[in-house]
């Protein structure tokens, strides 16, 4: 009887988890570019009370087993595209497509994002570009980007170009390009937090634009919005609810079982 209540204590636990990570996808429904989780499960070992075997054309034809509940082994992201929202500011970007914009960290080492809401700021240099926390963003080369332009006439290509339209209404590049880069395992990146992921061993490394087999498109002036669909995650919430009750449930059960074995008169 201990099996169940450990069993069903595991499953309490895992549902929990679950919870949280669907918990922080509702959160995260208007946040630009942020990619929903999703938690994988694998059930745990099983003990074999008897096993079934083949001898002299007789024998058990079936197992009798026992689980011990299941655990979370993974939390997935679904990198699908969001809905692009048109925003009519000449230093929003969107990406069509697997690619990533290039940041310089906290650390001063490039991370990855797909937020395009950039801003610029002023200094001795020049104007340059900044996510809306102040971190540089980078160009192909790994340089900082400086728009040196009045901003509503800059134009960027599809392929990450920065150009700007002169007086005859010509455009006129810039001299850098967006850096984008894409990845061979995407699921391995690590979510760092403020709309950052970082490589891993298990991602790879970037694959710039230039190299990747499935290309990207940059979209000026729109920005992706979340993949989080409210009520696909309502739904899920609501069955990691019933899971949840339904494991205490089997915890009262087992309890109440004991209870009554423990009761018992000669």
């Amino acid at each position: 009887m201990m099996r169940a209540l450990w069993t069903a204590g595991l499953g309490m636990t895992g549902q929990q988890f679950n919870v949280d990570v669907i918990a922080n996808n509702l959160a995260n429904v208007n946040t630009v570019g942020y990619k929903k989780e999703r938690v994988e499960f694998k059930d745990l070992i099983y003990e074999n009370i008897n096993s079934a075997y083949s001898y002299n054309g007789g024998g058990r034809p079936v197992n009798l087993q026992v689980g011990h509940g299941a655990y979370p082994v993974a939390t997935v992201k679904s990198y699908s595209t969001g809905n692009f929202e048109r925003t009519e500011n000449p230093l929003d970007f969107a990406i069509d497509g697997p690619g990533f914009f290039v940041v310089r960290g906290a650390q001063g080492k490039p991370v990855y994002t797909k937020d395009g809401s950039f801003k610029v700021s002023l200094g001795e240099e020049g104007s340059k570009l900044v996510t809306s926390d102040g971190y540089t963003v980078l160009d192909d080369a790994g340089n900082d980007i400086f728009i040196n332009v009045d901003i509503n006439n800059l134009s960027v290509s599809g392929t990450g170009e920065l150009m700007y339209i002169d007086e005859n209404g010509v455009p006129q590049s810039l001299g850098q390009k967006l850096g984008i880069v894409s990845f061979n395992n995407v699921t391995g990146l690590e979510s760092l937090g403020n709309n950052f992921l970082d490589a891993t061993s298990a991602s790879g490394q970037p694959v710039p634009l230039d190299e990747s087999t499935i290309k990207s498109t940059i979209q000026q002036r729109f920005l992706e919005s979340s993949n989080v669909q409210v009520v696909e995650e309502m739904v899920k919430l609501i069955m990691a609810q019933r899971a949840y009750e339904i494991n205490s449930k089997s915890i009262q059960s087992a309890d109440e079982m004991l209870g009554m074995a423990n009761n018992l008169r000669r």
